[in-house]
């Protein structure tokens, strides 16, 4: 029987990574059991002896609300997730048929992952990229921090605020009313504006510090400091931590820049004078997305740096627009929405955009419609297609002052109809790009705790999250394009990031969490017990498995000088990736079913 077991496993990834004596002893440790169709092989919440395998028949998979997962053939494991965790079937497993299924006892498999690369490769869930250490476009930037900041009253005279930077050996001083930071003095501002126009020392340092200025949360990423500092040509940050002053970032900080390439574009587009030279920039994104990939970034660190740039170009085109057209009519704030909104824009995007125009503004202005004009215009010069369904600022609907955009929001939430849904998905995305963000800021507020109150609207919500299934196939595979262009292959875009970020806006909504990016949503969403632990734990392990999966293909595309795009054929996978994006897409499948059965759902 053992020698059975072990010609068998040698068919079987990973175990045909092992040498031939090493199959022979692992062999010796599987147990061989034969099943009944609809004999239960394990229910949810049992403990797990070990980790199953199919030696031949089908399984089917459900999870705890009874709903199908998989339906699985030879060759094909399961039970694992539960196992690796905490011991615990989080799923439901029956024959389907006369089945025979092989059991390696726990303590074996982690043996097995312990020992061997290809094993722990194999059930590392997360994929994780090459860890870089103290990459500074990885690292919070709360942990680039050091020493407690020097602060100092505003009233404080010039004269004792220079000789406290001096003793402190530092280059900046905050300015604090308590807590509070109202202002910041740099060495420059010692030179500029008290040395060289002779001002009198005496005077209090509000003078000629500069107030308000720009500022970041230690959660920040440290390619935000680079990304502000180049763009906005200034040298130190405060960092502000729930409105307390906690420290300040300076460019002496950034001693390991391994982002300069993506930061060098943004640098460029803040000093390009017309659209044609952001163009030439953008043009390079592809490149720089192979780049990130072939250097294993992680997913999220690669969609923030191309957002970035569109941030940047956006805010470009703004600028020169104003500085053609002339003083504004009113306040108004410039947003985006979908990918660039998440700030999860890849190697292809179209615009998503909107004006918010403050109230009492006339949408129909001529300025607001020439600004909508020009920067939607560069926008697509520049590679950012018009978006499909015209959700633009050029489109008078999307151009409205604050209590239009309210009465929208209104409308949709008490009336969720399946054009609402669509319209407040994309809406709840939003993020503020140039102009007077608070007009973003109260709206986004009121709406999500508007929303999350209206139980109905709740429902439609995670009905609409369903629409987009996981491409998996009935028995163990991919259920891939049937015909066209794409034939055989799979969408990683619509049927793979897209139910994600659906669940993760659920999971928003009902928690009111204010945040747009789909990882943070999903990590808001475990923090305020939105989702389990585990449950979260594994839809972002699934969803960083997809989302890299995508970029791998796009940057592969790139290196073969082809345009990128979402379609990916599955059997160009190898056997790892292509067993692990199915398991992904499993978990999304089940917490599909489990939202689609929580309180709230429309039956």
């Amino acid at each position: 029987m053992s020698e059975r077991i072990v010609d068998f496993i040698a068919t079987v990834h990973p175990y045909d990574s092992l040498t031939r004596d090493e199959l022979a002893r692992v062999a010796d440790f599987f147990s061989r059991r034969p099943f009944a169709p609809g004999d239960l092989i394990y229910e949810f919440g049992d403990r797990l002896p070990g980790l199953y395998l199919i030696e031949s028949g089908h399984v089917a998979v459900t999870d705890r609300n009874g709903d199908s997962v998989s339906q699985l053939g030879p060759r094909n494991s399961f039970g694992e997730r539960g196992l690796l965790r905490d011991g615990v079937a989080v799923t439901t497993a029956r024959a389907m048929d006369d089945a025979v299924i092989l059991m390696l006892p726990r303590a074996q498999v982690t043996g097995l992952i312990a020992d061997h690369r290809a094993v722990a490769r194999f059930f590392d869930r997360g994929r994780g990229p090459v860890d870089r250490g103290s990459d500074v476009a990885r690292l919070k930037v709360g942990e680039l921090l050091s020493g407690k900041p020097v602060t100092c009253d505003p009233e404080t005279p010039i004269i004792e605020a220079a000789r406290l930077m001096r003793d402190a050996r530092i280059s900046s001083l905050g300015i604090t009313e308590g807590t509070r930071l109202i202002g910041l003095v740099t060495i420059r501002d010692m030179s500029s504006r008290v040395v060289a126009e002779g001002r009198d020392m005496r005077q209090p340092v509000r003078a000629v510090m500069t107030p308000d200025p720009v500022t970041l949360a230690p959660t920040a990423l440290g390619y935000d400091v680079l990304n502000i500092m180049l763009e906005r040509r200034i040298s130190h940050l405060p960092v502000v931590d729930q409105g307390r002053f906690i420290g300040m970032i300076s460019q002496s900080d950034l001693t390991r820049v391994q982002a300069i390439s993506a930061a060098g574009l943004i640098r460029e587009v803040a000093q390009a004078g017309d659209v044609a030279a952001m163009a030439r920039v953008t043009g390079r994104i592809p490149e720089l997305l192979s780049q990130l990939v072939q250097t294993r970034q992680r997913h999220e660190i690669i969609t923030r740096m191309i957002t970035d740039i569109a941030d940047a170009v956006t805010r470009r085109l703004l600028d020169l627009a104003v500085a053609d057209l002339g003083p504004a009519p009113g306040l108004w704030v410039w947003a985006a929405c979908g990918s660039q909104g998440r700030q999860e824009q890849t190697g292809l995007s179209d615009q998503d955009n909107c004006l918010i125009l403050a109230p009492g503004c006339d949408p129909l202005d001529p300025w607001f419609a020439a600004l909508a004009r020009r920067v939607c215009d560069g926008l697509d010069a520049c590679g950012y297609v018009f978006c499909p369904g015209d959700m633009m600022a050029t489109n008078p609907r999307w151009c409205q002052p604050v209590p239009v955009w309210r009465g929208y929001f209104q409308d949709w939430i008490a009336r969720p109809s399946p054009e609402a849904q669509m319209l407040a998905s994309v809406m709840f995305d939003l993020r503020a790009i140039g102009g007077e963000a608070a007009l973003l800021d109260d709206l986004h507020r009121e709406t999500l705790q508007a929303a999350s109150r209206n139980s109905i609207f709740v429902a439609h919500m995670i009905a609409n999250s369903l629409k987009h299934r996981p491409p998996l196939g009935l028995i163990g595979g991919f259920a891939t394009i049937r015909s066209g262009e794409h034939r055989h292959h799979i969408d990683m875009k619509h049927n793979g990031v897209v139910p994600v970020t659906d669940l993760a806006r659920v999971y928003a909504l009902q928690g009111r969490i204010s945040a747009v990016n789909t990882r943070a949503r999903l990590e808001d969403a475990e923090t305020r017990g939105v989702i389990s632990g585990s449950g979260a734990r594994d839809l972002i392990a699934a969803y960083d498995m997809i989302q890299t999966v995508r970029l791998d293909n796009q940057a592969h595309l790139v290196r073969a000088g082809r345009k990128p795009d979402n379609y990916l054929s599955p059997a160009d996978l190898p056997d790892f990736d292509r067993s692990h994006l199915r398991d992904a897409f499993v978990v999304v499948r089940g917490m599909q079913s489990a939202v689609g059965h929580g309180k709230g759902m429309l039956g």
